[in-house]
């Protein structure tokens, strides 16, 4: 039986997440939801962090666990309101990154579906939560 390629692997390996986180990030600098929500002074390793955790998930090295240990996803996305924009803010900017790449049509909607998936999950505020401002 053959060997099944990974994601990693399809995609031709690092250098593709590098591309990607990159061009990510590029929209969410500029993004009036989501750039409060990271440090000014370390987006240089929030890129190296999402890289590294991306290429450890679809097959890649595991350098990610071996210097963060387990992602812990939700746990550290907790002290940021992650409420249905900020969700759909991410989103776009991820599929907005996937969309300007090249890559094997299975692994982009692997990726795509994996995305759409933990977008919700870490989202952490329902919109009913805060009251809107003429109630307050």
């Amino acid at each position: 039986m053959a060997d099944e390629i990974t994601v990693f692997q399809a995609v031709g390996g690092e250098q593709f997440f590098f591309d990607l986180v990159d061009r990510f990030y590029d929209g969410v600098e500029s993004d009036p939801i989501l750039a409060p929500m990271y440090p000014a002074d370390d987006m240089s390793g929030a890129r190296e962090r999402l890289t590294l955790f991306l290429i450890q998930f679809w097959g890649g090295p595991s350098t990610y666990n071996e210097s963060r240990g387990h992602p812990r996803l939700r746990m550290r996305h907790f002290p940021f309101r992650v409420t249905r924009e900020a969700r759909d803010a991410w989103l776009s900017h991820m599929t907005d990154a996937l969309d300007s790449m090249e890559a094997p049509q299975a692994a982009m909607e692997m990726m795509v579906d994996y995305f759409v998936q933990s977008a919700e999950f870490m989202r952490n505020v329902e919109e009913d939560e805060t009251p809107p401002p003429e109630a307050l």
